[in-house]
């Protein structure tokens, strides 16, 4: 499947029509070396990211930072959503049909297109999926669609600078085993099913690393241990209390006495100070009438008479006058004395009544264990059933990340008995053989140098599995022939996909090839032509050779005056 062409329009119009054809496709960069413009952000890498974009691509690589993905472009962003841009890719077997129709916004929800030949997809997860089916017939689980078109498009530090490590860094080993046995036609029945429970065993093993952060299993069994014998302990201890069963009862009772003796006591201190100051106003009237000045008042009787000659009463008359009214005060007061002396006596019987029940309820309470060493016993036991059950928890998480580890392992064994056999392994070596012969042929022309890649079955430290690993193993070159060995790769196998009947898209998407030589640019420009290859690069005009520096190459020409979304 090559590229027909790539239409970038919206409410106004056509922005941009790139066709593309056969062979080597330059999109090129007309920034002059003299002036001081670098030529950069004109948007020639962009042509690439918007063709990755319409095959699943997020949208963010258009107007982020490639740098610093969270800075955005904001005005380029704006132009993108608010005037309705609409990226159109058309996919083609012979350049003459349009096989694939995808169109693409940079909306969301449902307001967001994403088209494949005239059916807008609506879950953004499904549209991978559908793509594939449309583009190839197959829907594979594992690899995914996107990780097989990897090395067709490179733009990005990871895959412009690594011939086959084309996905994210963070990428596990699995997933590239998954990965190139596809691509070098080593199909396994159930190589998704293993890749699945590899991952999962890798996710348990790191589960149970994380259970036992702070303990081991067996530690956490000696502590469990420690907390059944303490709690056995408590639970003897609690048996042996002697706990009074009325205790709250009795408890009650004697609060209720207590309350009764303060009232009762508070009570007989009234009477009391009543029944002394009777006594005391007795001794008061008893004293003024033993201590009355008669001579006093026979004075003041004698002035009278004269003051009034008429005056019926003797002086012995008034000194007994008043004598009899103290002895009748006397009298009243001490009238109440009886009732009140009655009353003292109850009070202090029924005082003496509930002083003795306090004593006998007192003593009981006493001899009983008291319900505060019963709450801290139970609280203890709480505590430590508390860590039991934790303890406990843990245990079982344990033991279950155990057994699926376990049963992990035996599936992956049953599995690999296939997987790493000699056949399957011989099958393999096979496969690169004849990837290494068009790899090495392809290298020859380009850079008369031999490049291979190999395989290995390794241990995963992770899973503690074996794996295929696949490598290059020309190291120590320098960046320009980093890429051309890249060039390479993708050059060789999009031949050996073709010879095998793989999956695969018959173009390359390549930037920053002005870091390469003219010659391998030059060679390149040949083979591509030669083995029916669409090979699309992103150039700065004035580092192409003459040999290919020809209009009939360029698809797009952009500068500084004419950038890619001319905003």
């Amino acid at each position: 499947m090559f590229i027909k062409s790539l239409t970038i329009y919206n409410d106004n119009g056509v922005i941009r029509e790139i066709p593309f054809h056969q062979g080597l496709n330059l999109i090129v960069d007309n920034t002059p070396n003299a002036t001081t413009e670098t030529g950069n952000n004109v948007g020639k890498t962009t042509v690439l990211k918007l063709v990755d974009f319409c095959l699943g691509k997020d949208a963010g690589i258009i107007y982020s930072d490639p740098a610093n993905p969270k800075v955005e472009h904001k005005n380029v962003k704006e132009f993108l959503i608010n005037t309705n841009v609409v990226i159109e890719l058309i996919l083609t077997t012979d350049f003459e049909r349009r096989d694939v129709v995808i169109k693409r916004n940079f909306k969301n929800r449902s307001n967001a297109i994403r088209e494949i030949n005239g059916v807008n997809i609506t879950n953004e997860e499904d549209y991978p999926q559908v793509l594939e089916q449309a583009i190839w017939g197959i829907e594979s689980d594992k690899p995914t669609f996107r990780q097989i078109i990897s090395h067709n498009i490179r733009y990005s530090d990871q895959n412009v600078s690594n011939v086959l490590k084309t996905l994210n860094p963070y990428t596990s080993d699995t997933e590239y085993e998954s990965l190139y046995l596809f691509m070098f036609g080593c199909n396994f029945e159930h190589g998704s099913i293993r890749h699945q429970t590899l991952e999962k065993l890798k996710a348990d093993k790191n589960f149970k690393t994380r259970l036992e952060k702070s303990n081991s299993k067996s530690t956490y069994l000696s502590l469990l241990g420690l907390v059944d014998a303490r709690i056995d302990e408590l639970q003897k201890k609690k048996a042996k209390l002697n706990i009074n069963p009325n205790f709250a009862a009795d408890m009650d009772a004697l609060n209720a006495i207590k309350y009764q003796i303060n009232n009762l006591s508070s009570e007989i201190s009234t009477t009391q100070l009543r029944h002394d100051m009777i006594l005391e106003a007795q001794r008061e009237s008893e004293s003024q009438k033993a201590n009355i000045d008669t001579a006093q008042l026979a004075l003041i009787y004698k002035q009278a008479k004269v003051l009034i000659p008429d005056l019926q009463r003797t002086f012995e008359e008034l000194v007994a006058y008043h004598n009899q009214m103290l002895d009748n005060k006397v009298g009243f007061i001490l009238k109440s004395l009886p009732r009140i002396k009655e009353k003292l006596d109850s009070l202090q019987k029924e005082l003496r009544n509930l002083l003795i029940k306090e004593d006998a309820l007192t003593q009981k309470v006493v001899k009983s264990n008291t319900y505060d060493e019963l709450e801290n016993l139970i609280n203890e036991l709480n505590q430590k059933h508390q860590e039991k059950g934790e303890y406990e928890n843990i245990i079982e998480q344990i033991n279950t990340v155990e057994n699926e580890i376990l049963q992990s392992e035996n599936e992956l064994r049953t599995i690999d008995d296939d997987l790493f056999s000699d056949s399957f392994k011989n099958h393999v070596q096979e496969q690169v053989n004849k990837f290494n012969i068009l790899f090495s042929q392809i290298s020859r022309q380009i850079y008369d140098e031999e490049y291979v890649i190999r395989f290995d079955s390794v241990l995963n430290k992770k899973t503690g599995t074996n794996i295929y690993k696949f490598s290059s193993f020309n190291a120590n070159l320098s960046t320009g022939k980093k890429m051309g060995e890249i060039s390479c790769f993708d050059i060789a196998y999009t031949m050996f996909a073709r010879q095998e009947n793989i999956p695969h898209l018959d173009f390359i998407l390549n930037d920053k090839k002005e870091l390469m030589s003219d010659n391998q640019l030059i060679r390149i420009s040949k083979i591509v032509e030669e083995q029916n290859i669409q090979f699309v690069a992103s150039i700065l005009k004035d580092k192409l050779p003459s040999e290919i520096n020809q209009p009939r190459l360029f698809v797009v020409e952009l500068s500084q005056d004419d950038k890619l979304f001319r905003i």
